[in-house]
């Protein structure tokens, strides 16, 4: 199966999903994720396919995200079903890798970001592998446009050591390589430049299972000169700090404690609340609360959260303005619906919470882990 954005097709008893749409550092529209979808599904119950690689041949992007200005333009439109529709879909392909009755193997080289996330990370759950390479750039900065991080990414950012999750959570920072696997978001490495013959190897090199297959694309990723260090990391530099203000508190009362380590001299501290005033204050709550209750939580009832949470901010939250802002024109000088973190309370994300449908009718009602 071959459409213009993405290419599709088996060999050796493994199903290949090549993203292609380079120009839009391969940001998924609904034909990428119905083809997708209509994929997995042939192949979730077909023998013959033992394994699944998603990848792309294009260095500087694994997919950097859903169609923005799609959505954008579509609100604009007061075309709301058309902004559902690419949640649902979206949300439905994000439970179908989680759920895959077989190793996924996602390939995350350059920009992954957003929806990247959601086609990517639900790999380690079915016995496959996530793979960072040294062009990784991998962030979830969803608070920097109004919105929140969405895909199921709550379900693993809530996984994360210490409090890692919600301090990605809440500022988008950019992972690399080494900050990838401290953060358990990636599961191995692989040089860039020993993709093409890693694919090549899997099309023409016999396999048994699914089991043998993964075992083989593990120690190819063990073959690479130089290795990032987890442990060596930003991420890991940045621990014990991370730690210390964010393992708990909205936005506000992080910044706060932020500000107050920054009067004491320390410029990460200083860099990271200036980073937050930034956000969307509301954006911002939103997601913490948003990794707190994941904790809790089934896949499948995070996506219907985030299903829920799409259509309150598209509607009452600062997502359009975000957007405006930051990928339109471009001005990066959103005017936020409450202004500050300090007047963002209780009730107002509460209410960004509350679902426009009953569990009866929820569009994702039959997702079940």
């Amino acid at each position: 199966m071959t459409t213009e954005d993405i290419r599709i097709d088996t060999a050796n008893g493994i199903g290949f999903i090549a993203l292609d749409r380079p120009k839009a550092l391969n940001a998924l529209t609904p034909p990428m994720l119905r083809a997708i979808s209509e994929a997995l599904r042939a192949w979730r119950h077909d023998q013959a396919i033992r394994s699944v690689v998603v990848y792309s041949p294009h260095v500087r992007a694994f997919c950097a995200g859903g169609d923005i200005r799609f959505l954008y333009e579509s609100a604009k439109a007061g075309e709301r079903d058309a902004i559902d529709a690419f949640f649902i879909d979206e949300y439905k392909l994000n439970h179908a890798i989680f759920t895959f009755p077989k190793p996924y193997v996602a390939v995350m080289n350059g920009v992954v970001m957003g929806g990247g996330m959601g086609i990517s990370q639900g790999a380690h759950h079915t016995g496959g592998l996530r793979i960072v390479t040294q062009s990784t750039k991998m962030a979830m900065p969803e608070t920097r446009i109004g919105l929140f991080p969405d895909v199921g990414v709550s379900w693993f950012l809530a996984r994360a050591p210490g409090a890692i999750g919600r301090y990605l959570a809440a500022t988008g920072a950019s992972l690399a390589a080494a900050d990838a696997l401290y953060a358990r978001m990636a599961d191995a490495y692989l040089d860039d430049g020993a993709l093409p013959g890693l694919v090549e190897s899997l099309r023409h090199q016999r396999f048994l299972d699914g089991v043998e297959i993964v075992r083989f694309v593990q120690t190819e990723t063990t073959k690479h000169k130089v290795a990032p260090i987890p442990e060596k990391s930003e991420l890991a530099a940045a621990r014990t700090m991370i730690d210390k203000h964010f393992a708990a508190g909205n936005g506000a009362s992080i910044i706060a404690s932020l500000e107050r380590e920054a009067d004491n001299g320390n410029d990460w501290a200083k860099r990271t609340a200036a980073e937050l005033r930034e956000r969307s204050p509301l954006s911002v709550d939103i997601a913490l609360q948003q990794v707190d209750r994941a904790k809790f939580s089934t896949m499948a009832e995070t996506l219907r959260r985030d299903l829920d949470l799409t259509r309150t901010t598209f509607e009452r939250g600062d997502v359009l303005e975000g957007i405006r802002a930051r990928i339109v024109d471009k001005d990066n000088d959103p005017r936020w619906k409450i202004a500050r973190a300090e007047d963002v309370n209780a009730a107002d994300v509460d209410r960004m919470f509350e679902s426009a449908w009953t569990p009866a009718a929820h569009p994702l009602r039959l997702l079940k882990d």
